[in-house]
């Protein structure tokens, strides 16, 4: 089985030494992305602005990779503060609503003070 690299040329790939994306077999993993522009490397202040960010750069992943959102089977969103749930689920139930993955959704921090969303799937070949 061979495993396949998926990279957005993100300059954390390379240094922490992690692919955006991972597929082996019929399972694609994406790592956690925040809310970064990688084309001009911004961050918007906005929470809603970050997920649309986050799901756009998952969404291209998953293409690179063969996978589509339709893929999706597990999420994990992390955001910094619990009042972001709600701008959260807006911007990624217009994409989930009709695919429901299992999902979770944790308060915690994140490694750069501007990131107020992360956001990690799991998608499967059926």
């Amino acid at each position: 089985m061979t495993r396949r690299l998926i990279s957005t040329g993100s300059p954390f790939e390379k240094a922490a030494g992690y692919s955006r994306a991972v597929v082996q077999g019929d399972w694609c993993f994406v790592a956690g992305t925040t809310g970064y522009d990688y084309t001009s490397m911004t961050m918007p202040a906005a929470i809603g602005e970050q997920t649309e960010n986050a799901m756009a750069t998952i969404s291209r992943a998953l293409g690179e990779a063969g996978f589509a959102l339709s893929d999706v089977v597990r999420v994990h969103y992390h955001v910094t503060d619990a009042a972001f749930a709600d701008a959260v689920f807006l911007v990624v139930g217009a994409y989930f609503r009709d695919i429901r993955p299992a999902a979770t959704m944790t308060v915690c921090g994140l490694i750069r003070p501007e990131m107020k969303v992360e956001i990690e799937v799991t998608a499967l070949k059926a």
